[in-house]
């Protein structure tokens, strides 16, 4: 099975032009306070309407509440959405069902020991994503996973660069890959690192 990539933290234009043209399987459009990638509803909505049809738009959320974040996913801005902190607990993530039916709902969890994996297996959301933090650009200890086999299909993201994807997937064997930092430079989204990260993965 060929794995799949998200490319995070898309917020300018020319960002989503590169995901147009190296057609990633989805993109990532950060609303969490504090991000320097954060983009506004509204300006969401404008990069979704120029994205092309067939890539998956996420919206990541941090401290949003159940009715925020519906009413985004109402706009059209976004096709999923993407929990962190504590947007992923179960209570949540029943509003969310309630609010948006249908709408494929992600669980991001922090991995640092495998209680952390356990919350993540447990987890009633569509997908989980294993991460390693919020954009530190350093990735886990990828060897947690050898130790306590991960049974329901996942995600990978934290730290991963065109460098090392490869390397990921041959070692954790997520379902897909996602990656922010580890395809930008000087802060901003490189065509180049891009390219080279998705066929990397791809591979």
């Amino acid at each position: 099975m060929t794995v799949k990539v998200k490319i995070c933290g898309l917020r300018r234009p020319e960002d989503v032009d590169f995901a147009n043209r190296l057609r990633p399987d989805a993109v990532g459009f950060v609303f969490a306070a504090g991000s320097r990638r954060r983009v506004t509803p509204t300006e969401a909505l404008a990069l979704k309407r120029c994205l092309a049809p067939g890539i998956v738009a996420a919206g990541v959320f941090a401290g949003d509440s159940p009715e925020a974040i519906a009413a985004v996913v109402a706009s059209g801005a976004i096709d999923a959405v993407q929990l962190h902190s504590a947007d992923g607990d179960e209570e949540r993530i029943a509003a969310l069902r309630a609010l948006v039916p249908g709408v494929p709902l992600v669980r991001a969890v922090k991995v640092r020991t495998a209680d952390d994996l356990a919350t993540a297996e447990a987890s009633s959301a569509d997908l989980v994503l294993l991460d390693a933090g919020a954009g530190g650009g350093v990735p886990f200890d990828w060897r947690i996973l050898a130790g306590h086999p991960f049974s329901r299909p996942f995600w990978l993201a934290g730290g991963l660069t065109p460098e090392n994807v490869a390397e990921a997937v041959r070692f954790a064997r997520p379902r897909g890959v996602d990656a922010s930092s580890g395809v930008e430079t000087g802060g901003f989204k490189d065509f180049a690192k891009m390219q080279q990260f998705i066929a990397e993965a791809r591979k």
